[in-house]
């Protein structure tokens, strides 16, 4: 539990205590809230409770304050309590209270600002899930990092998450992907033809060309399969031109051996992919299948449901879904004219079978042009039986690279954009993994790479990393003069911590227990980024005004009990992000 939650409780405990202030239901229903305050002289932490309660007690703030503070029980926690302005209650906490924070982590390293584990919601993450027609490039980075680190999070604040990575191995893209592999095979084979516009063009398509079986080659020309299009191009028709190669290649090759290089495009692709997300320290529970919503009927069966609970009905020969019902701007189709099902169809069938699944909460990370998205597949689930608000979406904003102050220029129409691996390649997995949740999702991120390779303060990656290698040669130091940690006299001397630079420690560190819940909650991880960069801060200016190898065992085993728990939570921090904790540099 946090000292936050501690102090929380035991207003909420005095307040019970109060049969004036707790019998009426109405107050009952306020919920007591404790923040951080602002300016250390004003205590350790405020509530505006007293502020909160006047107006359905009928009495004033500051005489229901002296009253909540009359009544506080004794206890080690609080050292002091004062009542300030219309009436704020402030608490400033005993130095037992900050000692006891510091002897759990120094005690439980491993549980370091964890939260006891949750009973629900079931969360499922999903995450990046991009396209398998290509590598994954700088702004799937930022998807990944994002995703990887509030699941870690979660995870750290007690809740049960499991994370997933939707394949969209189905449809219209696969095909497209497929054809863009055959006639670069065609090309390497000696024939020329004029690329369709709407084809993937990056290099990596002509090496899955090479890799593929080629036996089908014989007979096969790119004048057969353009036969009978129209004119492509910005001035032609490239819808038409695109699909007209499809079906011109099924048919020319057979579907059967069409729809091998398809599914051995697929797999190189997605072999990459997985790959790169593994070296970036990006996992997954599962990776789902789109097209096993169709092998395994669960589209069928969601739009049953739909149809059973009269959310369907027909017009002009094709199925729509009554979305305006639960607020959606327009009814959406799920079945065209032709018989075939919409990505909305699927969208909504992946979304009931995650419920189905067990999962009471539904968290997907997705870009920022997926806006439109969330209102319509809520309404899905709650035509269904489900509540809407299970499913929450996090959108993710655009990522922009900048080198020496100049704007890179990055272009997915012709197949030229920089790579997430070559990214991790040049800045590294942590400057990476950092620099990406730096910033709030829902704003753009300008990512400067000279910034993230430098070895300076100005680098924020390599501040907090430096603070860590920092106090590991503090111990280095210690060995060198034939000296021993006794962490348990350390943490006997703990009192002997009185400078100003080792009680603003022991404040810092005492917080991230609340920083952890915070993030989580906020799908926040930059607030876990600030926070490690001013415990950085704290711990550069400890090391610089004090000594800690010192002469009085008992002191110098309390500075290095404190120094070895900000090692401890520095660590704890950097691995939640994704981010190596190294003890020389």
């Amino acid at each position: 539990m946090t000292l936050k939650n501690e102090i929380a409780n035991l207003v909420e405990k005095t307040l019970n205590g109060l049969p004036e202030l707790s019998e009426s239901s109405e107050i009952a229903s306020i919920k007591t809230t404790v923040e951080r305050t602002r300016d250390p002289r004003h205590g350790d932490f405020t509530t505006n409770i007293a502020m909160r309660l006047a107006k359905s007690v009928g009495r004033n703030p500051r005489e229901i304050a002296q009253a909540i503070v009359a009544a506080v029980a004794e206890n080690d926690l609080v050292d002091k309590i004062e009542i300030a302005g219309p009436g704020f209650i402030n608490f400033h906490l005993s130095a037992a209270a900050f000692h006891a924070e510091l002897t759990t982590i120094l005690e439980s390293p491993e549980s370091c600002g964890r939260q006891e584990r949750r009973q629900s919601p079931k969360i499922l993450l999903e995450f990046v899930s991009a396209n398998p027609t290509g590598p994954l490039h700088v702004g799937h980075g930022r998807h990944a990092s994002f995703g990887a680190t509030l699941g870690n999070l979660l995870d750290a604040a007690g809740f049960d998450v499991d994370r997933e990575y939707y394949v969209n191995d189905s449809g219209r893209q696969m095909d497209i992907l497929a054809l863009s592999v055959i006639l670069r095979a065609l090309e390497s084979a000696g024939q020329t033809n004029p690329f369709p516009a709407g084809g993937y063009k990056g290099a990596y398509i002509r090496d899955i060309a090479a890799g593929i079986d080629r036996s089908w080659l014989t007979g096969v020309t790119a004048t057969k399969l353009y036969a009978g299009l129209p004119e492509d191009g910005p001035t032609g028709d490239q819808e038409a031109v695109i699909s007209g190669l499809v079906v011109n290649a099924e048919e020319i090759l057979g579907k059967e051996t069409f729809h091998k290089i398809r599914r051995q495009s697929l797999e190189s692709i997605l072999e990459d992919i997985k790959d790169d997300l593994a070296e970036f320290g990006v996992n997954f529970d599962k990776w789902f299948s789109e097209q096993s919503l169709t092998d395994d009927n669960l589209i069928d069966e969601a739009l049953a449901v739909l149809k059973e609970r009269r959310m369907l009905y027909e017009k002009d020969g094709a199925t729509w879904f009554r979305a305006t019902d639960f607020g959606d701007e327009k009814d959406r189709v799920v079945v065209r004219e032709n018989g075939k099902k919409t990505y909305f169809a699927s969208d909504i069938a992946y979304h009931y079978g995650k419920r189905v699944r067990g999962y009471d909460h539904l968290l997907d990370i997705l870009g920022s042009d997926h806006h439109g998205y969330v209102a319509r597949v809520q309404a899905g689930l709650e035509a269904m039986g489900y509540a809407g608000d299970s499913l929450e979406v996090e959108l993710v904003q655009f990522v922009t690279l900048y080198r020496g102050g100049e704007k890179m220029q990055m272009s997915t129409r012709s197949g030229e954009f920089v790579t997430l691996r070559q990214l991790r390649e040049e800045v590294g997995n942590d400057a990476a993994r950092f620099f990406y949740v730096m910033r709030s999702n829902d704003q753009h991120l300008d990512f400067d790479l000279e910034l993230a390779k430098s070895r300076s303060n100005d680098n924020p990656v390599y501040y907090i990393q430096y603070a860590h290698a920092r106090v590991a040669s503090v111990f280095r130091q210690l060995a060198e003069k034939s000296l021993q940690y006794d962490q348990g006299a350390g943490i006997g001397a703990l009192a002997m911590l009185t400078e100003s630079h080792e009680k603003a420690l022991l404040t810092s560190l005492s917080r991230y227990p609340e920083i952890i819940e915070l993030a989580a909650n906020n799908r926040a991880p930059q607030h876990l980024v600030h926070y490690l960069r001013d415990l950085a801060n704290e711990l550069h200016s400890y090391y610089n005004a004090h000594q800690f190898i010192v002469d009085d065992a008992a002191l110098r085993n309390a500075r290095l009990a404190l120094i070895h728990a900000t090692r401890i939570v520095i660590a704890s921090g950097l691995a939640i992000i994704g981010v190596s904790a190294p003890d020389s540099m």
